[in-house]
């Protein structure tokens, strides 16, 4: 029989001399209550947060992504390489090329960046979700036309509802230069608008076309920049990728799409648990309500400490009672908190609570969130943890102080 626990669970239920106790321990239930449940919502709203922003980014990025290790341009027609557009379980096979460019509309310029890829690169379930406007087509009736990023059509004013007006592009013709005529210094080539991509930082200055037109506005026929596909078995990414990059040896890099955006995976980490410690330090605030509640609680039951030690109780054994105290108003708190924070956010999964501002963002109604098992198992031992050592601690000195008080006596 665990006698300090049968003890502070008496304690805990029952009613106590000075009604003051009782409502000082069960604002300190519903401190943790609290605390539990705020830690628990608000992680949940940032994995919702994080899940749509890399949602968006995947439906651009490919799972996987060769690379040069230095240099822009490479070769493509190796062996290895080649493999892949045999390989049963790669998808959307595609040869990159890109490149910054000078663009030019209705006498506006920009520079931005032109992407050649091939016409079917991009998964057809993400086409459509990618865009703000127009259609996402590279290649109809054998003619070219450019899928824009919205930097570019914000920056350069362009419709693509009007198939009058061309987007011209300029590039350096590689080893030309000082030409009387400086035209002469540049491939220029001319393409049709058909569709505008969300706006994104990673894809807003960006203009998609077929990797045949950018080749000719380039002049680079015989490389590629990069080589991007999709995989059919998404368990099978990280081995796939090693197996790569083992074959391709070290000229060149194999990333996924941590790898090819690692700022964008570090930014949603890093603000996630920035917010989880400050949190966590308002909690800690809170737990504090433990050591007013335990040592009022220590202070009414002096009668019966006194009647303990008597029968043959020692210190250690009466701080254990109070220390299980504070610990089994933690965990009530705690637990009660994580159950409402679970009931909360699934409502507001399901049924989307908290509305977000009409017209402020058209890509979601309501503010996302996404419960992770894994929250729920760190906010629960973040908390006992924490109330277990206040509640230690405090439990130490109220004991202390009882018995100097009684010495005093």
């Amino acid at each position: 029989m665990n006698l300090p626990f049968l003890f502070a669970k008496r304690y805990l239920f029952s009613k106590k001399t000075v009604n003051a106790i009782n409502i000082i321990s069960g604002i300190s239930v519903i401190g943790v209550l609290v605390s539990s449940a705020a830690l628990i919502i608000l992680l949940s709203s940032f994995n919702g947060m994080e899940n749509i922003i890399i949602s968006m980014y995947s439906q651009f990025a490919p799972e996987l992504k060769i690379e040069p290790r230095t240099g822009k341009l490479f070769d493509a027609n190796i062996p290895s390489i080649q493999k892949l557009k045999k390989d049963a379980n790669v998808l959307n096979y595609t040869e990159i090329l890109q490149e910054k460019i000078l663009l030019q509309y209705d006498n506006k310029q920009y520079i931005g960046t032109i992407k050649g890829i091939e016409a079917n690169s991009i998964d057809h379930k993400a086409k459509d979700s990618l865009l703000i406007s127009g259609e996402y087509t590279l290649m109809k009736d054998n003619v070219s036309y450019a899928v824009i990023g919205a930097g570019v059509q914000a920056n350069l004013g362009i419709s693509v509802q009007n198939a009058l007006n061309q987007i011209d592009v300029y590039s350096p013709r590689k080893g030309v230069k000082n030409s009387a005529n400086p035209a002469d210094e540049f491939n220029i080539r001319s393409i049709q608008p058909a569709g505008v991509l969300k706006y994104q930082q990673d894809f807003d200055n960006l203009i998609i076309t077929p990797i045949t037109f950018a080749r000719e506005a380039l002049g680079e026929y015989n490389r590629v920049s990069a080589i991007e596909f999709y995989v059919k078995d998404k368990s099978q990414i990280q081995k796939l990728k090693n197996d790569l990059q083992t074959q391709l040896g070290e000229n060149f890099v194999v990333k996924d799409r941590e790898e090819q955006n690692p700022t964008l995976y570090k930014n949603v980490r890093v603000e996630r648990w920035a917010v989880y410690f400050i949190l966590t330090l308002i909690s800690i605030i809170a737990l504090f309500n433990i050591v007013g509640s335990l040592t009022m609680l220590v202070l009414d039951k002096k009668e019966d400490m006194n009647i303990l030690k008597n029968l043959g109780a020692n210190s250690s054994l009466v701080q254990k009672i109070f220390f299980y105290e504070g610990l089994m108003i933690s965990i009530l708190g705690c637990s009660t908190g994580l159950i409402i924070g679970y009931l909360f956010c699934f409502l507001q999964i399901n049924y989307g609570l908290i509305k977000v501002e009409e017209g402020a963002n058209m890509l979601i109604d309501s503010y996302p969130v996404a419960l992770r098992f894994s929250d729920f198992v760190i906010v629960f031992f973040t908390i006992s943890i924490i109330s277990g050592l206040i509640s230690y601690f405090s439990a130490k000195i109220s004991v202390a102080e009882l018995n100097k008080l009684k010495l005093t006596d």
